[in-house]
Parts: C-alpha cells; structure tokens; sequence
C-alpha cells in the first residue's frame, strides 16, 4: 500500500476510535483530532496496552483509563478550567528549557536518593495529592499506596481521600504527607490536622490557592455524557452529605459551610496551624517570589511551588516558569518541590537542576490506577524512574547534588 493509502487508512482509524469518545463534545479537541491527532494516543481500540509490562511511556496508561473510568469522573480528573490554557502551559513550558548536557563524566552507577525534611528517599519523584480515587479504581488509595511502595515513593494523601489516612499509612508502610484543604472553618481543619498527626503524617502540606469557584469546561461536557445514575453515590442534598464517602470528613462537623475552599485563609491561619500542631507546615500553590519570601520569614518548613495541576486558576503560567524565582527567593533556606505536568524525566530533571528537592506527580499514576489498579501505578512510577536515571547518565549526574544550575539554559 503507497504510503499516503496508509497515512489515509491510519487517520480514517483514529477518527474511528474517537467518535466513540465523549471527548469529541468538547468541539476544541474535536478540530484537534480532524487536524492533527494527538501523536500518542493508538489507533484502534484493540491497540491498547494489555497489561501495564506493554507501557513504553506513562501516556500509554491514558487510553486505557479513559476506556476504564466513566465519563464524568474522567472529566474530573483531566479537567483544567476556563480555556485551559494553564493546563497546556504545564506541558509546553517544559520546551522553553534546554539540557547542557556533560561528558566525560562516570555515571555507571546513579544514585537518584534524596533527603526532603530529613527524611531520606530512594527517589525524588512524589506520588502527588489526589482526591476521590475510588472514582477512578475501587481500590483508590489503597492501590496507590501499595503502588508507592517498591520505589519508596513519598505520598502526599489528599483531604478529599476515600480512603482512611490510618489504612492508607498502613498500605504504604511508611508515613504519608497530609495536604489539608482547611475550608472557612477552624474547627474543621483542626479536625483534619489532629486526626492526620495522631495516625502518624509528619507533614501537613497546606494548599493555598484553592480560594474560589471554577469552571471545569471538559468535566462539565464529560458530564453531560455520561448516562449513569450518579445520586446513588453523589447526594448533594447537603454539603455534609456529599461529603459522606470522604473519609476526612467522618464525625466533623461542617454545618454554616457552604464549600470547602479556603477563600479566607490567611498567614494569621498558618500561624495559628503551627501553635496546634507538632507536624512541619508545607505551603502548596506558591507561585510568586514575593509569597516564598514571606514563607520564610515565618519559619514554614517547605514550599510546593504548584497551580494545582492547571485546576485553581487559568494563569496561563506553568510551575517550571514560575520555579526559578521561588528558588532565588527562598535562597536555600527551605526545601522546595514542584508539580503539576510533570510527565517525563526530562522533565523531572530540568526542575531538580533548576533547584528544587523533589517532583510531585500526580495524573500518570491516577491513569495507570485507572487502567489496572495498583499494578498500573507501579508500572508508571517505575517507568518514571527509569528515564530519570537515563538522563540523569546522559547528562553526566551521577546523583541528584550533580544536577547544577548550569546544566539548564532558557531555549
């Protein structure tokens, strides 16, 4: 067959296999898959990977869990909001960064351990906070936590957990983060916080840049698709009943909320977290110098620079552009990480050489739980380990402490 009959019969394919797809509702992404398909995805439904072994890369996992997960609860997760142009940034700010690559370096053993609030890691890739995950694999975080464990990942367990923080902690075999929504209410973070120190987190990392509403244009489109009955497990007859299945939430009291975001935090609430609780405070969604300045100067132990996986706010501004000022500002006198879009080792390496301690990632392994339950997020983390390695040899660091600065230009 010449090859333009076979370009023709590979798009003619594709097409096939994304009309099938609620996606296609979203008509941005329906003029993408006429013009230009996305080059990962496979062809044909019967292309799909089998078992997590056939993944060559995370974005195999994709597919698969968006053919797994039910529409709406897949919306949820591959969401940004407004015109996501945040959530495209995350991705295509990686390509304004180079690798200085050097040679002559022996890097035939690679160390990629890592120390993080003195704690010493086997890497520097974090297994990120992520609600709901029995929407995604009923084993949700018990899968994940399991996952973690052969690479001894650290874990930051979201507030929005469906899984207890005692079980969750017992599946990983060592202690998890905490990341605290704290809502308008004290007594509810308080709840949250003691609840989390008495089961043995060492770490509260407080998010601080879900502060409003949002519009979730691709959950709400899924949404629209999905022909399921969902009252049965989603009773918003009351805030504190569509809390029920949060396992957080389980004897707090949460009358006079109306939401759970944070719109009135302020550093007179971090104060007062660190007069009630013994665990280090680490402030996720700093995104400006100005903010890391102030964290520490008031003694926070650690700073997550992160716009919340592109779903609190469409700046249009990834965390690989904004990390180099925090990491100015912060003049090594905290640990800094970084999330949100990290899908390769490149791109993982790029931020640890530009400064930061470790990397939190957190939609490829909710695709490979989606996909095939914990064996799918071991694959992922392990996959994501392997191209660390690799660049870290093709870039002549033998360890984490030889990633410089200087191995990083701006393209």
């Amino acid at each position: 067959m010449p090859d333009l009959d076979i370009k023709a019969e590979s798009r003619r394919r594709f097409l096939k296999f994304m009309s099938g797809s609620p996606l296609l509702a979203w008509p941005a992404l329906a003029a993408l898959a006429v013009e230009d398909p996305i080059r990962w995805v496979q062809l044909r439904p019967e292309d799909l990977i089998a078992s997590p072994k056939d993944a060559i890369n995370v974005f195999d996992f994709e597919p698969v869990a968006r053919k797994n997960i039910p529409p709406a609860h897949f919306g949820y997760m591959a969401s940004g909001i407004d015109d996501e142009v945040t959530l495209r940034a995350n991705r295509e700010g990686f390509l304004k960064f180079q690798l200085r690559p050097r040679r002559l370096v022996d890097v035939s053993k690679v160390d990629t351990s890592t120390e993080i609030l003195g704690v010493r890691y086997a890497n520097p890739i974090i297994v990120a906070p992520v609600g709901g995950q029995k929407a995604f694999h009923a084993e949700g975080e018990i899968a994940v936590a399991k996952g973690a464990r052969p690479g001894n990942h650290l874990m930051i367990l979201s507030t929005q957990t469906t899984s207890a923080v005692e079980d969750v902690i017992a599946a990983r075999g060592a202690p998890v983060w905490f990341q605290l929504y704290a809502t308008n209410k004290w007594d509810v973070a308080k709840a949250f916080v003691t609840r989390a120190e008495k089961a043995g987190c060492p770490v509260v990392a407080v998010t601080v840049d879900r502060n409003g509403g949002r519009n979730q244009e691709t959950l709400f489109r899924l949404m629209r698709t999905d022909s399921r009955d969902c009252s049965g497990c989603h009773d918003r007859s009351s805030l504190q009943a569509n809390l029920r299945r949060r396992a957080m939430f389980e004897g707090v009291d949460v009358a006079g909320l109306t939401h759970t975001q944070s719109s009135a935090m302020n550093w007179d609430f971090i104060k007062r977290l660190r007069d009630t609780t013994r665990m280090k405070i680490v402030l996720k969604g700093i995104l400006a110098h100005e903010d890391a300045v102030f964290a520490a100067e008031n003694g926070i132990d650690g700073i997550i620079v992160s716009n919340h996986g592109a779903r609190s706010e469409d700046s249009g501004r990834s965390t690989i552009d904004a990390l180099p000022e925090i990491v100015e500002a912060v003049r090594g006198r905290m640990p800094i990480l970084v999330d949100s879009g990290f899908r390769r080792g490149t791109d993982i390496v790029k931020a640890l050489a530009m400064g930061a301690q470790g990397v939190c990632v957190g939609r490829p392994y909710i695709w490979g739980l989606g996909a095939f339950g914990q064996p799918g997020v071991e694959r992922v983390l392990d996959l994501l380990r392997i191209e660390l390695r690799a660049i870290m040899q093709q870039v002549g660091a033998p360890s984490l402490k030889d990633l410089k600065p200087a191995m990083v230009r701006r393209a």
